[in-house]
C-alpha cells in the first residue's frame, strides 16, 4: 500500500512527491508524460525565482530530473477512478487496483465537459480505457473519440480485436490506420441508448455502435473522485490544501487561479507535508 498516491506529474505533483520522499514515505506519481504539461510548452518563463529566462521545457525537465534523482517513482498511466474504502483509497489505474493511505490531486486543469449520455451510459458502453474494456467488444463495431495523438495507440489496439472502429480525432495531423478504421472529420454531439450504448450522434451523422471510447489526456476531476467538493469549477481546499475528504489533498492548477508554477510548487509542498502529518496522526491513533 502506498503512503501517498499523487495524481499528476506537473510542478505540483513533482513537488509533492519530492517532499513526501524526503519524509520517508512510500510515494508514487501517476500522470502523463511531462511533455503534455502546459508549462512544458511555454516559450519563456521569467517569473520563477532563481530560474530567470528559461523555457518551460527546461524548467519541467529540471523538475523531473530532481524527482528522478530522489528516486521518485513515476508511472505514465491514467487513474480512471478513486474509491474511498474507509481508512484508505483504492485507485483504478487502467484496471490495476492500487491502495493508498492518502491521495494528492495535482492533475491540473481538466476538460470537464461531457457529452449528453456520457455519464449515464458510463460502464454500459461508454469507456475511458481501451486496454481495460476493449476485449468486451471483440468483433463488434465501436467508436473512439480522441483529443490528442495519445489516443492513436488505443485506435490501433481496438482495430485488432473489433470488426470496425470509427475514429473521431479532435486534433489535426493524425496518423494512418488499418482498413477497418474509418476516420470521421465530425464533431460528437451525444451518446444514445436505452440501457446500453446504441449509437453515437455526430453533428452530420449517426453511428450505430456497441461501445464508445472517450480517450482524454486526463479524466475530469468531477468524475475521478465522487463526493469531492468544488468551488467555481476548482477543487475546494483550505490553506493546508485539505479537501472535504479525509486524507485527500489538492495542489496546483486544479485548485484554481492563479495558474502559476510557483504557486503549484508551493501547494505541492504543503499538500505533501499535510499528508505526512495526517499519516503520523493515524499511526498514533492505532
Amino acid at each position: 500500500m502506498l503512503d501517498i498516491a499523487i495524481i499528476g506529474s506537473g510542478p505540483a505533483g513533482l513537488s509533492a512527491a519530492i517532499n513526501g520522499v524526503i519524509r520517508n514515505k512510500k510515494v508514487k506519481i501517476f500522470g502523463n508524460d511531462i511533455s503534455t504539461s502546459y508549462l512544458y510548452k511555454a516559450e519563456r518563463v521569467d517569473n520563477y525565482l532563481g530560474m530567470f529566462g528559461v523555457t518551460g521545457r527546461e524548467m519541467m525537465e529540471s523538475f523531473y530530473s530532481h524527482a528522478k534523482e530522489m528516486n521518485v517513482e513515476i508511472e505514465n498511466k491514467k487513474v480512471l477512478e478513486i474509491f474511498p474504502m474507509g481508512d484508505f483509497y483504492m485507485l483504478n489505474v487502467e484496471n490495476e487496483f492500487i491502495e493508498a493511505k492518502t491521495v494528492i490531486l495535482a492533475n491540473g486543469i481538466t476538460k470537464a465537459n461531457t457529452l449528453p449520455g456520457e455519464e449515464v451510459l458510463l460502464g454500459r458502453g461508454v469507456s475511458y480505457c481501451a486496454t481495460c474494456d476493449g476485449p468486451l467488444y471483440r468483433e463488434k463495431t465501436v467508436a473512439l473519440i480522441g483529443d490528442s495523438k495519445h489516443a492513436e495507440e488505443d485506435v490501433n489496439y481496438l482495430s485488432e480485436i473489433c470488426e470496425k472502429v470509427y475514429y473521431i480525432p479532435l486534433y489535426k495531423d493524425f496518423g494512418t490506420f488499418g482498413e477497418n478504421v474509418a476516420i470521421l472529420a465530425d464533431r460528437p454531439k451525444s451518446i444514445a441508448g436505452e440501457n446500453f450504448v446504441e449509437k453515437l450522434v455526430l453533428k452530420d451523422s449517426e453511428l450505430e455502435v456497441s461501445g464508445v471510447f472517450i480517450i482524454k489526456e486526463s479524466i475530469p476531476t468531477t468524475q475521478l473522485l465522487k463526493g469531492l467538493e468544488f468551488e467555481d469549477k476548482a477543487i475546494k481546499v483550505n490553506n493546508f490544501m485539505e479537501t472535504n475528504m479525509p486524507g485527500v489533498y489538492a495542489a496546483g492548477d486544479c485548485t484554481g487561479r492563479p495558474y502559476q508554477a510557483a504557486k503549484a510548487v508551493g501547494q505541492g509542498t504543503t499538500a505533501a507535508l499535510q499528508a505526512v502529518s495526517y499519516l503520523h496522526a493515524k499511526e498514533k491513533e492505532a
